[in-house]
């Protein structure tokens, strides 16, 4: 078929979409048009730029809406930007309607963005800004270079912009991904990134929008499935067709439209069961089939294997598809092990050895405390490996029951116990047929079912309870600990020869309080719980404090920290030491921090350093109080009770002067006052 034939098939965002060269007839008729639809909704080329950003409430409302979104393009967006930086350039995601929903920049060029408000909560669509790229991508629904003079208001005329629209599975257009730097260093390169990058966001859309349906992944060269060239076909279980990408259409040489007529067997010759049937034979091998058009194409499936395991009797277990759509949730900016990578030296070495390892099927145990990200680790792991296209299947050995573990683990058929399910249940080992199976906590799972799952990971087989068969099953192990196993095999709770069965390659994740990445990773944090485009800043007092607290929690509870003290800041701009949790303050010793260094090198009890932070109020100039001006303690005191003490001694020796007894301890008066109820009544004078 021809390329003309294949063009005249209709359907939008049916053939490649290519950009126009910027010396191109169609270029100069495409920005000219623009001009014309600029124009006519009332701007003035020499208009000054509208700063107008969404509110809050309004922004937040928008990331709901385009939370799909977002979550699917955040990672590629970092990407992205790792390829451009340094090139006075930004990345920039929109929404339908133009909105900015997020950016990615080098910090010299956002400063030049601003003047011309390109920052999230602002309309780029033409109606507000004129001919730019995101506003005449979004309006012709395909990639647009705007270079320099090209754009519409002068004061846009210093950058040079490429986009592309970003198209759902269903084929509509969800948003844009833009690149915009200053006209002097443009390449006519970018586009192409930009156009790579946004197919690769769609075709990750498709596995997240259909999970039950049959997903056929295909090229007529075996190198290039996995690739941005792959075609993607999506279908009922009955071989119906539901939907295909752009590399699709065109290698069947059919719009979208016209493919609705279509059904598996008319498109590659033979029935979809048949297909299948072949797809499980041939293991991760491609199947080949001949499309309707006569070309031969390599086949991989995408079916869940939920399905298969439906086809033999049994139920796939309810909880097992919550577990994958929560840790991708959880896993929005940090897909990868390269997202998880942010300066840690210790983390570096984790992931440059975990990278060694990559798809050799080698089993991983993860230690560390309770709340350093061992199940972020063992998702990254999942998405960076050849599995990444079947489920993630995580189990806290911990947390089940253990009159439940077995059946949870290993399934079980119809009637097999009291209470089983009609049509049995999987069981999460074979759930994660194909893919990774993630065995939290395991030096909690009983010694019995040890044993058990021993003889899975070496005999590659399960059995699921009252079943008289045996199912084969295809997994890598990552389990994870924060308990030392040796000491437990030595007392007899753990089975040496599971031990070494699971001890492939043993990494251990640092707690947050050894980590030398603790702003960056804080950073990162209160940007994903602050749902907004512009995430709020953190006070060098705040951080202060978090790199000399202990963390006993780790991520954990630094993640539930920030997301309640985003709360309690509302709209401020910046994290202050005002809106963190009281109970956290108390833990750090800081409720009451209002004393100087002076004062604090004399205290009757060993002071940490985070004691030795000082109050935004306070006064370093002002002269220290004597060591013998201090109360005696012989027993631990709380910085509190100590600063108390401290205020009393110091009103008394002034008379109850206030103005004075502050300036000796380098405190505001309000810090007193504040403090009034508390101290004695005699400190008055």
């Amino acid at each position: 078929m021809t390329a003309v034939s294949i063009a005249d098939a209709g359907g939008k965002g049916f053939a490649p979409l290519i950009c126009p060269p910027l010396d191109s007839p169609e270029h100069t008729t495409l920005i000219h048009t623009s001009h014309g639809r600029s124009n006519g909704f009332g701007l003035r080329e020499i208009d000054l730029p509208d700063y107008t950003s969404a509110a809050r409430g309004e922004m937040n409302e928008a990331l709901e809406a385009n939370r799909f979104l977002y979550r699917h393009a955040a990672p590629i967006m970092e990407t992205l930007y790792h390829q451009i930086a340094t090139t006075q350039s930004m990345v920039l995601l929109t929404a339908r309607s133009g909105m900015v929903l997020h950016s990615l920049g080098d910090a010299d060029f956002l400063e030049k963005a601003s003047r011309v408000a390109l920052a999230p909560g602002v309309d780029w669509s033409e109606k507000s800004k004129g001919t730019n790229a995101i506003g005449t991508a979004l309006a012709e629904e395909h990639p647009v270079v705007v270079h320099g003079a090209q754009h519409y208001l002068q004061v846009n005329r210093f950058l040079t912009c490429s986009c592309t629209p970003i198209f759902d599975p269903y084929g509509k257009v969800i948003g844009a991904l833009d690149v915009t730097g200053d006209h002097r260093s443009y390449h006519q390169h970018t586009m192409a990134l930009v156009r790579m990058s946004a197919q690769m966001i769609e075709n990750h859309m498709f596995a997240a929008v259909f999970p039950k349906d049959v997903i056929v992944r295909f090229h007529s060269r075996a190198e290039f499935l996995g690739t941005l060239m792959e075609g993607i076909v999506v279908l009922t279980q009955e071989g119906r067709f539901v939907t295909a990408n752009r590399s699709a259409q065109f290698q069947l040489g059919l719009s979208c439209n016209a493919l609705g007529a279509h059904t598996f067997s008319s498109l590659f010759g033979t029935s979809i069961s048949q297909f299948i049937d072949r797809i499980r034979t041939a293991g991760s091998q491609p199947v080949t089939l001949c499309m309707h058009n006569g070309v031969s194409v390599c086949c991989l499936s995408e079916q869940k294997p939920r399905n298969t395991f439906e086809a033999q009797g049994f139920e796939a277990p309810p909880a097992a598809a919550p577990v994958v759509e929560k840790q991708q949730a959880r896993m929005e900016s940090l897909s990868s092990l390269r997202y998880l990578d942010t300066g840690d030296p210790q983390l570096a070495r984790v992931i440059q050895n975990l990278s060694k390892v990559r798809g050799c099927d080698i089993p991983i145990m993860i230690l560390g405390e309770t709340g350093t990200g061992k199940d972020l680790l063992a998702q990254a792991i999942h998405n960076d490996s050849p599995r990444a296209r079947h489920n993630f299947v995580s189990v806290n050995c911990a947390s089940i029951p253990e009159t439940l573990i077995e059946s949870e683990l290993f399934g079980y058929e119809e009637g097999a116990f009291t209470g089983a399910k009609r049509k049995g249940s999987v069981g999460k080992v074979l759930y994660a047929n194909g893919g990774t199976l993630f065995l939290d906590e395991i030096g909690d799972m009983p010694k019995h079912l040890q044993a058990r799952l021993l003889r899975v990971l070496q005999e590659r087989k399960v059995s699921p309870l009252g079943a008289g068969k045996e199912v084969e099953v295809d997994v890598a192990v990552i389990c994870a600990t924060n308990k030392n196993l040796k000491d437990m095999i030595a007392r007899g709770e753990f089975r040496e020869d599971l031990y070494y069965r699971l001890n492939g390659l043993v990494v251990r994740l640092p707690a947050l309080r050894e980590r030398q990445d603790l702003e960056v990773v804080t950073r990162k944090i209160l940007a994903s719980v602050c749902r907004t485009a512009t995430p709020m800043g953190i006070s060098a007092e705040v951080m202060d404090i978090f790199h000399q607290f202990p963390w006993p929690g780790n991520f954990r509870q630094l993640f539930n920290l920030l997301r309640t003290t985003v709360v309690m800041a509302g709209d401020s701009s910046e994290v202050q030491l005002h809106h963190l949790p009281q109970d956290f303050l108390e833990e750090a010793n800081l409720a009451d921090r209002m004393l100087p260094p002076s004062i604090v090198r004399h205290m009757p009890y060993p002071a940490t350093a985070l004691q030795a932070r000082t109050d935004i109020s306070i006064d370093v100039s002002a002269p220290p109080v004597p060591p013998q001006a201090m109360p005696l303690r012989t027993e631990p005191a709380r910085l509190e009770n100590v600063a108390l003490d401290a205020m009393a001694q110091a009103l008394r020796s002034t008379g109850g002067n206030v103005s004075v007894a502050a300036k000796m301890l380098g405190v505001s008066r309000n810090t007193i006052y504040r403090k009034k109820d508390q101290l004695p009544s005699d400190v008055w004078g």
